[in-house]
């Protein structure tokens, strides 16, 4: 491609988004030269820039993700759904976002994590904003079924793609600030669900909480698309081709199967499943622990100050975290410390809520349980970005794969075990012994150095 008599490689325009650099990561585990102006680094300004953004797109897409759960009673008694179909409809999400974990991080590792949430993005928010009006074009159940089952094939790709663009764009020293920074977009899009979510519900009826989010959205996509994708045009095609200085670069003899015979990363994994599997589990019951054992408390409490006082635990968690790597501490030592306080010491705290019969006492210690559970964002969730940043997303895109599979069994297990014994303590013991495990194999396994290239001696640190 010529401008002006000039060659242009394409690499000028994979990097439109705002920055001097020269490419994202090439395919697969190849090599990726690295420089000041060829990293892909963002300047620290853009890359807060892009983190407030994230933020607030993260904000988003927990916003659509929860608007049928809040609708849920008000649409099963217009439409005369049983509980069995209201779960049919609000499970469909699962299993299509479990199919486009990978997909989407190997795109993101590809083309680059903004272009792939930017498609998505426009994808998720149009299919939320119609999702009303599916409800009249065929019948009722089977087509808010097949909007949930979309919405999670399209929003599957968001948390890999996050992933990539924090290993492509941001240095090492400041990973831990914008993890746990977009991690706080999860917590402010539950608290603005149910919040603005309930009050939309109740004045202007169901539909409203699907249109807000989805214009909402398509919002978001027009102002990136006209404020940080500056340069030439972006089309479909140079969208999905491979930028020519990343096909330029000598492969190493690398493969996923060298990647997968390290320890550390089994142990990254297995410390992963290990915390979204008793996270899910809490967060889908602990709303029916309190109402059964507190029942005269009032649900907006418990619904709403664990979740306010998860997101300066994690701003902390983040800073603090790229403080002390700036400061000399070893990046592993710091990751360890971050997952121990998240799988460790919240522990302490889930298992004290079966000790306790004041209410007031079980919501300081579910606070303090969910508060230092977000030190996750800046322990395991960043240590991908350590040991295999050239394919950063696609690997937690099995991660976290994995992790949605745990997460439904554990969930299933955890109510048998309600039912048979009707006993939360053990429940809570349950999780505890499984957090236990995970952090412990970490802690021995765990490291922080890149592993994705067998000859390490060409590695480039930046």
């Amino acid at each position: 491609m010529e401008v002006e008599g000039k060659p242009v490689s394409y690499c000028s325009q994979v990097d439109n988004v705002s920055n001097p650099s020269s490419h994202v990561c090439a395919t697969g585990l190849e090599k990726t030269e690295t420089n000041d102006k060829s990293s892909g680094i963002w300047p620290r300004p853009l890359a807060l820039t892009w983190t407030l953004m994230l933020l607030l797109l993260t904000c988003l897409l927990h916003w659509a993700r929860m608007a049928m759960p809040v609708c849920a009673v008000t649409m099963a008694q217009q439409f005369g759904w049983s509980k069995t179909e209201s779960g049919l409809v609000l499970g469909s999400f699962y299993w299509g976002y479990c199919f486009t974990q990978v997909l989407g991080g190997h795109a993101s590792d590809k083309i680059g994590g903004e272009r792939v949430l930017l498609l998505s993005t426009c994808s998720w928010a149009i299919v939320t904003a119609i999702t009303p009006l599916l409800a009249d074009v065929g019948p009722p159940l089977i087509m808010m079924m097949l909007a949930r089952f979309l919405l999670g094939v399209l929003q599957g790709v968001h948390y890999p793609s996050l992933t990539s663009v924090c290993a492509q764009r941001v240095v090492e020293g400041e990973r831990g600030f914008m993890t746990s920074t977009l991690g706080c977009g999860c917590y402010l899009g539950m608290l603005m669900v149910g919040g603005v979510g309930s009050v939309m519900l109740e004045w202007y009826g169901w539909q409203s909480v699907f249109y807000g989010p989805g214009l909402l959205s398509a919002l978001w996509v027009f102002c990136i698309w006209k404020c940080l994708f500056r340069g030439p045009i972006i089309t479909s095609g140079s969208l999905w081709s491979i930028p020519v200085s990343a096909s330029q670069v000598k492969p190493m003899k690398n493969s996923w199967l060298h990647l997968f015979k390290q320890p550390c990363v089994w142990a990254m994994i297995f410390a992963h499943l290990c915390y979204s599997s008793t996270y899910f589990t809490l967060m889908s019951w602990l709303p029916t622990f309190f109402k059964e054992t507190y029942p005269h408390a009032k649900g907006w409490v418990f619904n709403v100050i664990p979740w306010f006082m998860a997101m300066p635990s994690s701003m902390f968690g983040g800073t603090i975290s790229d403080h002390l790597i700036r400061e000399g501490f070893e990046t592993v030592t710091i990751r360890k410390t971050m997952q121990f306080c998240s799988m460790g010491l919240a522990n302490v705290f889930t298992v004290l809520l079966c000790k306790t019969t004041v209410f007031f006492h079980a919501l300081v210690l579910v606070s303090a349980s969910i508060g230092l559970s977000t030190f996750h964002n800046s322990g395991v969730a960043v240590n991908v970005h350590d040991l295999a940043p050239s394919c950063a997303g696609a690997l937690y895109g099995i991660m976290n794969t994995c992790a949605a599979f745990t997460g439904l069994l554990m969930v299933y297990i955890s109510g048998y075990l309600i039912e048979v014994t009707g006993s939360w303590e053990t429940v809570f013991t349950l999780l505890s012994l499984v957090n236990f495990i995970g952090i412990t194999v970490f802690i021995i396994f765990g490291k922080a150095k890149r592993v994705d290239q067998e000859d390490q001696s060409q590695v480039i640190e930046i």
